[in-house]
């Protein structure tokens, strides 16, 4: 299927397992250069290589953390700093069981990951959009927030 994509720059965050690496591999098998980010360096780098092999012609650019810091968004950025697509798809649930149980730091983990990093990963990429007037920012959200 050609999407019409070829040769654009995508930011997939979470990209190297589950649904974030899937979109990595789509993207790229459309020629779109990838820029992927995870906490994870090593399955990060088996999703590259996967991607690299399978698409010699796409570049691919991994960047290992976390995008709920000022600092890993930074790096994001510096190494696609005109995204034409960005996936966020970075989410956390380090808590199961009762609300009443989640402690404070668990909450706070819960809204950086899941709310404000990316928030603030799409703030800064929109503007850059905004100006070339084109862009596209797909977010990807857990049906548990449905139960």
């Amino acid at each position: 299927m050609d999407l019409g994509i070829k040769g654009r720059r995508a930011i997939v965050c979470a990209s190297s397992k589950g649904l974030g690496r899937a979109c990595a591999i789509a993207l790229a098998n459309e020629g779109v250069h990838v820029t992927l980010t995870a906490r994870g360096a090593e399955a990060l780098k088996q999703t590259a290589d996967e991607i690299r092999k399978a698409n010699p012609s796409v570049t691919v650019t991994e960047i290992v953390g976390d995008i709920t810091t000022p600092q890993g968004r930074a790096d994001v950025l510096k190494a696609c700093p005109e995204p034409d697509i960005l996936i966020n798809n970075a989410a956390t649930n380090p808590v199961f069981g009762p609300l009443t149980d989640l402690s404070e730091d668990g909450w706070d983990k819960i809204l950086d990951t899941n709310l404000k990093g990316p928030f603030l990963l799409s703030q800064a990429a929109a503007k850059d959009m905004l100006t070339r007037g084109k862009g596209a920012i797909v977010n990807i959200a857990s049906t548990g927030g449905l139960e």
